[in-house]
């Protein structure tokens, strides 16, 4: 009877947590999947669905006018071209660069390496806002230590191009660079020391073993750091709308579609445009900014999901 009745709550704690565990994964997936649902009936809703009281998520007229004007508008095959172009460059650069200053916290031990690493812990904690106006300065003026102005008589201006893209992300300083120093640090902490150890003994230097041995067994952190590195660089309007203020790229081309779109429909006279037809079409051009990490998303999802499980960030 005793056993009958510990079974009997054991099933129940089971169903229990079989619920609450469905219930937090409809609950996110509601939260993650509704504003994505929302802008595909916005983005194909023609503007007069908009004042009909009936209309709320299933259009009456279905029109992909909202996705060529935000494509005209956003100059958008251009754009998608150059975003990639500028995330994927910056991807690459900030693993390598992570990667190399990961391993050497992890293992090569060096006076003051806690209080450098501490340094990188405090880059994910301080808002980038705080350090925001010293940086834009000093791509402003850029001297390079003062060669450049001993070189050419005056600094340069880096800003409107992606070199200041490129050069945090030679130096591990780009956006979110401390986090993936931190993935890359517990991963190689992580791999037995015998490991380097054979290397060594074998005649092989630092740069070898990390190029030769550590390097390909960190794939995992490789996958992850990169897959983040891409999104945020993707997604990032802080960053990009202060250093490309001119170029077309798509936080760029974002921020003033609404504007673009109004100037062109009302002949000049931004005004004069209907407020809630230029949500609209901000919203479509949201959806077709999104809609290549989607696709991208579908194909390295696995991969994600492996490298997540084999590194640092849990456990």
């Amino acid at each position: 009877m005793i056993l009958t009745r510990l079974l009997s709550i054991e099933s129940w704690k089971r169903w229990l947590w079989t619920i609450v565990r469905l219930t937090l994964i409809a609950g996110l997936a509601f939260v993650i999947l509704y504003p994505i649902l929302q802008k595909i009936s916005t983005a194909v809703k023609h503007q007069t669905d908009l004042y009909s009281p009936i209309v709320v998520w299933i259009p009456e007229t279905l029109t992909l006018e909202n996705f060529r004007n935000a494509i005209e508008i956003m100059d958008y095959w251009e754009t998608l071209f150059n975003t990639f172009a500028l995330s994927a460059t910056t991807t690459i650069l900030t693993a390598i660069s992570c990667a190399l200053a990961g391993y050497g916290f992890a293992r090569l031990k060096f006076k003051g390496s806690n209080l450098l690493f501490a340094g990188v812990i405090l880059t994910i904690l301080v808002p980038p806002t705080t350090i925001l106006i010293p940086i834009y300065l000093n791509l402003k003026d850029f001297t390079l230590m003062g060669i450049i102005p001993l070189l050419t008589g005056k600094p340069v201006n880096l800003l409107n191009s992606y070199w200041p893209f490129i050069l945090t992300s030679l130096t591990a300083n780009s956006l979110k660079a401390g986090l993936y120093i931190f993935i890359f640090r517990q991963f190689f902490r992580g791999i037995p020391k015998e490991v380097e150890e054979a290397a060594y003994i074998d005649g092989a230097g630092v740069s070898a073993t990390f190029t030769r041995i550590m390097l390909p067994n960190a794939i995992p952190a490789i996958i992850t750091t990169t897959l983040f590195s891409f999104v945020w660089q993707w997604n990032d309007s802080f960053f990009t709308t202060t250093y490309l203020t001119s170029s077309k790229v798509m936080s760029t081309q974002l921020s003033s579609l609404p504007y673009n779109l109004a100037i062109e429909l009302s002949g000049g006279d931004a005004s004069k445009a209907d407020p809630f037809y230029l949500s609209m079409v901000q919203d479509t051009g949201i959806l077709l900014a999104i809609l290549p990490l989607i696709i991208i998303y579908l194909f390295v999802q696995r991969y994600f999901v492996e490298s997540i499980e084999r590194t640092g960030i849990v456990g």
